[in-house]
């Protein structure tokens, strides 16, 4: 069973810890166990708890009158929002629940139906990105098992290819972006979304995939002479350098420009060589994707 800290909480629910110590000491559906050194550790069924708490307390409920709903009337209350954004969080917010609980089945019917529903375009951008957004501290911090994450991202991996392949843009944009993970990451799902993105905008897309040594990069970069390379560092092996990454990149592929999103990126603090640019939020991805394009 996964125990989630009080900080995971605050990242998966949007509820500031100090509120989450207020509702343990007020209300009945949170009660933690402590370790050793007295941290707070919570069950899954509680971090489902709080999620739908949180859910409907955003959009108009009381805590107080949440506390005393049982499970079904809180479930029936938020299928009934009628807020859309609601609705999407809500989504997501049942796929981390199916994560949690291995229920791959019910994770992919609840994506396809959506993908039914609004389209891969809009299931990519509504759904997908903001649950993966949402996980993706639990894998930086090992607070989900590492089956949870290969079964979640093989899933949201298989929905983003198919996406890939219907891909379609009427205009062809006469530029070319290399995609590639450098060694030691293997998380594909953000650079895979960015595939998406430039291929349903008519940009020409070389894809090397995951955990690719530099001098292959160099190799195909140096042949086809692609306009930018783009990399997504979400959470990379231990012995990674992120500094001496950039620095080899430097000597290698000097004269290319190299993009750089994903949390890695976010956290980066040192001096960045010049032709290289960080793109820090997806919006700025977004802004990435329509300058090329």
């Amino acid at each position: 069973m996964n125990a989630f800290t009080i900080k995971d909480l605050e990242n998966l629910s949007g509820i500031k810890a100090h509120t989450i110590r207020i509702w343990e000491q007020r209300y009945n559906f949170l009660k933690p166990q402590r370790t050793q050194t007295n941290i707070r550790t919570y069950t899954c069924d509680e971090l489902k708890a709080v999620l739908n708490i949180a859910l409907l307390n955003k959009y108009g409920y009381k805590i107080s009158h949440i506390d005393k709903m049982c499970p079904e009337e809180i479930r029936d209350r938020i299928v009934s929002l009628g807020n859309v954004q609601a609705q999407q969080e809500r989504i997501v917010n049942e796929m981390i629940q199916h994560m949690v609980d291995l229920e791959t089945g019910p994770l992919e019917d609840v994506l396809d139906n959506y993908i039914s529903l609004r389209g891969i375009d809009k299931t990519i951008t509504q759904v997908i990105f903001p649950f993966l957004e949402k996980i993706g501290i639990l894998w930086l911090t090992n607070h989900i098992n590492p089956a949870q994450e290969h079964l979640v991202s093989n899933i949201v991996r298989q929905k983003l290819i198919v996406g890939i392949e219907g891909a379609f843009s009427h205009v062809n944009v006469n530029k070319t972006v290399l995609l590639f993970l450098p060694e030691g990451e293997n998380h594909e799902i953000g650079l895979l979304y960015t595939y998406y993105l430039l291929k349903s905008r008519g940009v020409n897309v070389l894809y090397l995939g995951a955990n690719v040594p530099l001098k292959d990069v160099e190799f195909v970069a140096n042949l086809k002479k692609p306009e930018y390379l783009y990399t997504h560092l979400t959470s990379v092996a231990h012995n990674f350098n992120f500094e001496k990454f950039l620095n080899e990149y430097t000597l290698r592929l000097g004269t290319n420009n190299l993009v750089v999103s994903g949390l890695l990126a976010q956290q980066y603090r040192k001096k960045v060589p010049e032709n290289v640019h960080f793109k820090c939020c997806l919006p700025e991805v977004f802004e990435f994707v329509a300058m090329i394009s």
